[in-house]
């Protein structure tokens, strides 16, 4: 089993800025790193994914408020949110997976809450 520790969720108005931080407490390297949220009441929903090489895509939703990145040494994903909007507001999981294995694993969430 694989520990992901989150952290740096946090309460902010409208227009903050908040950055999250998972690290996976592993020695195996992880195809893929990447960012969910879910609000109360709705489904999970992808916001950002970034592989080993860098290739990272964003949700058309946070595209240009936020960036993912990663530290391939440290075997951490960060996600920076700009411009936080009170829809932002959720829980927000980290998500690691292996291809070649398919194994995935999922950190323990996150919250987020932005006030208008």
């Amino acid at each position: 089993q694989v520990q992901l520790v989150e952290s740096g969720g946090g309460s902010v108005q409208a227009g903050g800025s908040l950055t999250l931080r998972c690290t996976a407490e592993s020695k195996i390297r992880f195809d893929e790193m990447g960012w969910y949220r879910q609000a109360p009441g709705k489904r999970r929903e992808w916001v950002a994914t970034i592989t080993t090489g860098g290739l990272n895509n964003t949700a058309p939703a946070v595209k240009g408020r936020f960036t993912i990145s990663r530290d391939n040494a440290k075997n951490t994903v960060y996600l920076q949110m700009n411009s936080l909007k009170p829809e932002d507001s959720a829980a927000y999981y980290c998500k690691v997976s292996h291809w070649n294995t398919h194994l995935h694993y999922w950190g323990q969430g996150t919250q987020v809450t932005v006030s208008s």
